[in-house]
Formats: structure tokens, sequence, C-alpha cells
């Protein structure tokens, strides 16, 4: 006969107590601990690329506002200011060191280069907008945003050596070689895929009831593009020009080689050669301008104008683009 023992119960494990501790926790396949961690690098690394284009923007304002200083110790600001002749090669006394020849310079080939690129970006931009099929607009964009991408250099010299001696010479002869006509002329070339690009951008985000509902009304789609279409976008695309702007004032390459570098007063005629900010300050790096000289001080100055200029630009273009969005909203 069998024992007792084969028959007594089998004994239990107790969930409370001592045993309770040893029951083993769950699995926590979320990965929250580690997403947690890569989340907290993340937002570090992201953190620091933003500080250091921070930093890069004040040091650079740092440096040119310091040497800027020392230039107007030594020139008045008021001379630099109301002055209307330039002419480096004096000395700081002389009264030729009028920033408003090199700023009208800059400012003229700036705007012949949008009296081009802003009419044919924006015809181009609602053509790929509004008429063009998907096929047709799949190959012109890119091939539109490629030029963008063709060195500047290689614009000055086919300024120089094909639209000046072929083109504008053939229609005037008293044009000279350098001149800010043709060097204008490339920039807006230069500038067309900026406001192109752009304003199509914004036409195309504008919803497609407001199409609709023109279509709707009677309107044909040239009244729709024109009327409803580039109002609702005018926020994009006045932000495309005034991007075009920047960029044609702060151009360098086409100025320098297609515009020529005659100083003196403010130039009055597009037909001759006139020298932008950016191209001065390309010509006194190449010369032998040491630190004692007056005119390597200059380069800060004109630089530290030209970032003025493009500070107030940019100011316009958020203050005209936050308008307009309240307005169309």
């Amino acid at each position: 006969m069998a024992s007792d023992d084969a028959f007594s119960p089998i004994p239990t494990i107790e969930t409370s107590g001592v045993l309770a501790t040893t029951r083993r926790r769950p699995l926590n396949l979320s990965g929250s601990r580690n997403r947690a961690f890569s989340e907290r690098v993340i937002g570090g690394l992201l953190f620091l690329c933003g500080a250091i284009s921070i930093l890069t923007t004040v040091g650079i304002v740092a440096v040119l506002l310091f040497e800027t200083v020392e230039f107007f110790r030594r020139v008045s600001l008021l001379e630099y200011l109301t002055g209307t002749e330039f002419d480096p090669s004096r000395t700081a006394g002389s009264g030729e060191w009028g920033m408003w020849p090199l700023v009208s310079a800059t400012l003229s080939y700036a705007f012949i280069g949008l009296l081009l690129s802003v009419p044919v970006g924006i015809c181009i931009a609602i053509y790929l907008s509004e008429y063009a099929p998907a096929r047709v607009r799949s190959i012109v964009k890119p091939v539109l945003e490629l030029l963008a991408g063709v060195p500047t250099i290689v614009l000055g010299f086919f300024t120089l050596t094909f639209i000046t001696p072929n083109i504008l010479q053939s229609l005037n002869s008293e044009i000279g070689i350098f001149n800010v006509l043709g060097a204008g002329l490339a920039i807006g070339v230069l500038t067309i895929p900026l406001v192109a690009s752009l304003s199509e951008d914004a036409m195309r985000a504008v919803p497609g009831a407001l199409r609709e509902g023109a279509f709707a009304l009677g309107a044909t789609r040239f009244e729709t593009s024109m009327r409803v279409i580039l109002p609702a976008a005018i926020s994009g695309v006045v932000a495309s020009i005034i991007l075009a702007l920047g960029r044609a004032i702060g151009e360098t390459m086409i100025v320098v080689i297609a515009g020529g570098a005659s100083t003196g007063g403010v130039p009055t005629n597009f037909l001759e050669s006139a020298q932008s900010m950016t191209a001065y300050i390309v010509n006194v790096l190449s010369g032998e301008a040491s630190r004692a000289d007056t005119r390597y001080y200059s380069l800060y100055a004109i630089g530290f104008t030209l970032l003025i200029i493009t500070l107030i630009l940019n100011l316009i273009s958020r203050a005209f683009i936050r308008r307009f969005r309240e307005v169309y909203q």
C-alpha cells in the first residue's frame, strides 16, 4: 500500500510576501527609455546647429562693426553718408569717400536685373501653374532650376563676349564693352529662376476651390490667373521678388567682369561702366591695401552697408508677407 506522502496535496506557491518579490517584471518592448534618450540627444544636436548659425551671424556682425568703427575714426560719418564722390586713391581728408556712387551703381544693376526677371519670371510661373500639362511642367521646372546653378562667372564671361559685342553694340555702337546695361541683363537672367520657381510654388498652393469658383462664374483661364490666383499668391510672389533683389544686390562676379570698375560720381548712364559695392571689395582685395591704409577699413564699411541694406529688405519682405496673409486668410 502506498504511503500517505503519495496522496498529499501538491504544495502551492504563495504570491504574497517574500515569494512575490521574486516574480519577474514583464518585458518592456516599447523602447521608451531609449526613445527618450535619443530624443534628448537629437534635440541637443538641433539646438547646437541653431546656436552655431546664430553665433556665426553674431560673429560676422561683430567683426564688420569693429572694423567699420575704425574706418569712421578716419573718415567722417557725415561725409560717408552724404558724399556724392568716391575715389579711394585719395586720402581720407579730401572728401572722396561718399558711399552713394557705389550704392547707386549697385541699385542700378539690381534694377535692370529685376526689369527682366520679374515679368519673365511671373509669366513663367503662371504658365507652369495654370497652363502647362504635368509632363511639360516636369521637364521645364527642373531645367529652370538648373539655370540657377550656372556659375555667375560663366554668365559674366557670356555677357562680356556675346551679349555686349553681338547684341548691345549692334543696337548702339556707343555702348562700351563694360557697361551697366549688359551686366544688369545678365543679373536678370540669373534671378529669373528665383522669381519663377518661388512664384510658381506660391500659385500652386492656392486652393483649387478658388479656381473652380472663378470658372463657375464664367471667367477664362487667363482672367482666373490674373484676377484670382495671382492676388491670392501675392505674398509668395513679393517674397520671391525681394529675394531676387537681395541676390542681385549681392552679385559680384557678373558686375566685376562685365560691369567695369570706374569710380567717381553717381552713375547717370547705363551704357557706361560703373563700380558696385561688391566689385569695389573685389578690386581692393586684389590690390595691395594694407591694414594701415584707409581703403582696407573701407571694405568693412561697405560690407556693413550691404548687410544693413539686406536686413532692411528682409524686414520689408516679412512685413509685406504678414500683411497680405492677414488679408487673404
